[in-house]
């Protein structure tokens, strides 16, 4: 049984989160059950997960949220040195640092800094560290593999995305054109 003060904190939090989404981050609620979400992460500029959507679930059964961090997986394969195959995340803010005001927007956003930063000293998957630490070019081509094979199809709530920039685009005027001759 899920208390009425996780309930009211999840609803606050997930409003927020859809009203002001943090960049590259977004939130897909489950019509049938406030306590079944995921969180949607486009993979960072400049890494093997570029382009990427990664969905985190979450999980709130039995946890005293907000004093007890929620259990949170990767549902899109990741090749990543602090992700396990079953998609755990390793990061202490998750487990033994968790702090109360910390809450689903700061879990993402660590998560997101996870991906541009992997951590190959605290692994959850063997085989990526040593690749990381070993032979960086067979880990980022291994990964982004994995990226251009799980994680490409982009999802609903990022979609509002493309639309509002093609009205942006579209309200935008005409810039002219200024040609230099060569004379």
């Amino acid at each position: 049984m899920v208390s009425p003060t996780t309930v009211k904190a999840l609803l606050r939090e997930l409003t927020s989160l859809q009203r002001n989404p943090p960049a590259d981050i977004r939130v897909a609620l489950s019509e049938a059950d406030i306590l079944s979400f995921s969180g949607w992460i486009l993979g960072p500029p400049s890494t093997p997960y570029a382009g990427g959507f990664f969905r985190v679930t979450f999980n709130f059964d039995g946890v005293d949220f907000p004093n007890a961090p929620p259990i949170c997986r990767f549902a899109t394969p990741i090749f990543h040195p602090n992700v396990s195959r079953s998609g755990e995340i390793c990061v202490s803010s998750l487990k033994k640092d968790w702090k109360r005001e910390y809450g689903i927007e700061r879990i993402l956003v660590t998560i997101r800094c996870l991906l541009v930063e992997p951590n190959p000293d605290s692994a959850l998957d063997a085989e990526a560290s040593r690749l990381m630490q070993e032979d960086w070019a067979t880990y980022e081509e291994t990964a982004r593999l994995w990226t251009s094979v799980h994680a490409e199809k982009r999802p609903a709530c990022f979609e509002e995305d493309k639309a509002e920039q093609g009205r942006v685009a579209a309200s935008e005027p005409a810039r002219p054109q200024i040609r230099l001759s060569s004379t």
